[in-house]
């Protein structure tokens, strides 16, 4: 096997390492021959295996996997589509004549709707917020 760049003795080590922060990990070399790389990256894994199993050994440390709670952050960020974003709770109601309610709320709705083009979310929920407003008025008379 030819030694270049990931096959060098530091790639070699470093590959090898990864796999040893899994309790389960292996690792499996394919070549055709033993080269230099791999001689000296075998050597260095069992010296540093026999360093670790030492002080695993003097410390009571039983090597274990981590378990790490899948709902991390990036499930949260996918949770957070579903959330009704409250902008903040209006002293008084947006009035307007009955006459003109389908008119302010077409208004409203084209304002919301370049509001979230423009990606200003804040924004297009406020609209939002005051067209409810209206058509629970529209609806209540």
């Amino acid at each position: 096997d030819k030694e270049g760049f990931l096959r060098s003795p530091t790639s070699l080590v470093q590959t090898i390492g990864r796999a040893a922060r899994n309790v389960e990990g292996k690792v499996i070399l394919y070549a055709d021959k033993k080269t230099a790389a791999i001689e000296f990256a075998i050597k260095e894994t069992e010296r540093r295996r026999q360093v670790q199993e030492k002080h695993n050994r003097e410390h009571g440390i039983t090597p274990a996997s981590i378990v790490k709670n899948i709902q991390g952050p990036l499930y949260q960020l996918e949770s957070m589509d579903y959330l009704d974003v409250k902008i903040a709770d209006k002293k008084a109601r947006y009035q307007v004549d009955p006459k003109n309610l389908p008119k302010e709320i077409g208004r409203l709705e084209t304002l919301m709707k370049k509001a979230a083009k423009d990606l200003e979310f804040e924004k297009a929920a406020e609209f939002r917020d005051q067209i409810v407003e209206l058509k629970k008025q529209a609806v209540m008379g």
